[in-house]
């Protein structure tokens, strides 16, 4: 992998190339890709799946419809997995050590961390004149992690962001429970009917916790886009 901060964009960049056009990835197509990262699939792997998916496409004597999302790839995409964990343990071959350099400074991470405390501040306040006190004192808190690590960050840049990532992984999930929990049945039945609507055609072509995955993903983009609460991660810098 290049840079492991780059497999968002490296997905986006090698569909819209095999498509042959600049079309935006839908917020399911989103939770797909971050599927994929939460359950490893190497970069390479992804990649590659997505070129199958194409050439087995343009292959097909009917081409009725267009490739319309990154679902359609998704079985290539497990094969290809599959295929580099099998050939990584028949050749002893060892991912390396540590990961390649980030593609941006200590700088620009300590601004993006100062970004993401004042957008969830914003949230925090909004959330206490809306008489939810819990969610405010968790969003508050959320803020405090936030900047203590940027405060880190400025003083001692980490060598490794490995760790970085990490904490601000946890940061989000305390989050996302915290949303989970304020949130009405009304609204959570809204997200998942959308959910549902959304996976008509992936569940023939996943397994069982290949959904519940991307489900999971897909309620946590929707809760933190109606909360306006950015993404935390890395990966999003």
């Amino acid at each position: 992998m290049e840079n492991y901060f780059n497999y968002f964009t490296e997905i986006e960049e090698r569909y819209q190339q095999c498509r042959g056009t600049k079309t935006l990835l839908s917020p399911l197509d989103w939770a797909l890709i971050e599927s994929w990262k939460e359950a490893g699939l190497p970069l390479e792997a992804v990649l590659l799946g997505i070129e199958r998916s194409f050439e087995k496409f343009k292959k097909r004597k009917r081409q009725y419809r267009m490739v319309n999302t990154l679902g359609y790839c998704s079985q290539e995409v497990f094969r290809a997995a599959e295929a580099a964990g099998a050939a990584e343990v028949q050749t002893g071959e060892q991912k390396d050590a540590e990961p390649p350099a980030p593609p941006f400074s200590a700088e620009e991470i300590v601004a993006f961390l100062a970004r993401n405390a004042a957008a969830v501040e914003k949230a925090s306040r909004e959330a206490r004149e809306d008489e939810q006190a819990v969610l405010a004192d968790d969003l508050a808190s959320a803020v405090a992690s936030l900047r203590e690590m940027a405060a880190r960050e400025a003083q001692t840049p980490t060598i490794n962001l490995e760790e970085l990532e990490i904490r601000l992984t946890a940061v989000e999930e305390k989050l996302t429970a915290s949303l989970t929990r304020a949130s009405s049945v009304d609204l959570l039945t809204q997200f998942r009917n959308e959910v549902e609507r959304e996976l008509i055609s992936y569940r023939r072509k996943m397994s069982g916790a290949q959904i519940e995955s991307l489900e999971r993903q897909f309620l946590k983009r929707r809760l933190l886009e109606h909360y306006q609460i950015p993404r935390l991660s890395l990966f999003y810098l």
